[in-house]
């Protein structure tokens, strides 16, 4: 019996260790988080974690994570890289912690392409005007079986909304916004329908850190950021589970 409680004891010492250095971790992170948002009036922290470097902490800004020391007084930018692997583990944080629920995307709102079978599914936000875009488009002609819904975000000029309300107004929005971004025919509907998609595309956008096109987002809610090569891209398709 005192040997059971002996190691109950024991049991309880130690989970009340562990509890007393979460609660200082997060009095840490807490206190930072609050001392950097002082800072940073102009941006909005959307968490503060520990890096794997020991008094580094990550600073999650929603579409960018950078690091601070424990006070607050040093800021660094740029990514981190495993020198072993040669991962760049702040863009790994970046996808997880903006990885989005899929399904829940409003795909009536978006161009909706469809290649071979198109079992494989990815979502873009993409402006008519972006060259990286066009870039990324270039790149899915050659894939197949693959979805691809295409939220028109116009975000570069007036002429990115003009052109996305008359692709979005065409008979056939996919054929429309393919020989736009492709053969760069411009389209020639009028743009007088309902476009409200295409201002809850905004919205929608905003709300999901979407701040440059194009964005990617893969079935399993993981984000890639920009014009994603070809081989990259099907990597990344092949992953999702």
């Amino acid at each position: 019996m005192k040997k059971r409680i002996r190691i109950a004891a024991l049991a309880l010492a130690v989970a009340t260790i562990g509890l007393g250095c979460s609660a200082q971790a997060d009095q840490t992170t807490d206190k930072l988080k609050s001392t950097l948002q002082s800072r940073l009036s102009e941006a909005t922290i959307k968490s503060v974690s520990k890096s794997p470097i020991d008094g580094l902490y990550e600073v999650n800004l929603g579409s960018q994570i950078v690091y601070s020391d424990a006070t607050g007084d040093h800021l660094i930018l740029g990514d981190m890289i495993d020198a072993k692997t040669r991962k760049n583990l702040t863009e790994a944080r970046l996808s997880e912690t903006n990885r989005i629920d899929f399904a829940s995307l409003p795909f009536a709102d978006a161009v909706k392409v469809v290649k071979g079978n198109g079992s494989r599914k990815i979502a873009v936000f993409s402006d008519p005007n972006c060259p990286y875009c066009k870039q990324l488009e270039t790149t899915l002609k050659s894939m197949d079986n693959i979805t691809v819904y295409t939220f028109l975000y116009p975000v570069l000029s007036p002429d990115s909304t003009v052109k996305s309300k008359s692709i979005w107004c065409s008979s056939d929005r996919a054929k429309a916004w393919e020989a736009w971004m492709q053969d760069h025919r411009a389209p020639t509907a009028p743009g007088t329908c309902d476009t409200a998609a295409i201002d809850k595309n905004l919205v929608l956008g905003q709300s999901m850190n979407v701040s440059g096109t194009p964005t990617v987002f893969l079935a399993d809610g993981r984000r890639l950021p920009g014009a994603v090569p070809a081989d990259q891209l099907d990597k990344a398709l092949s992953s999702v589970r």
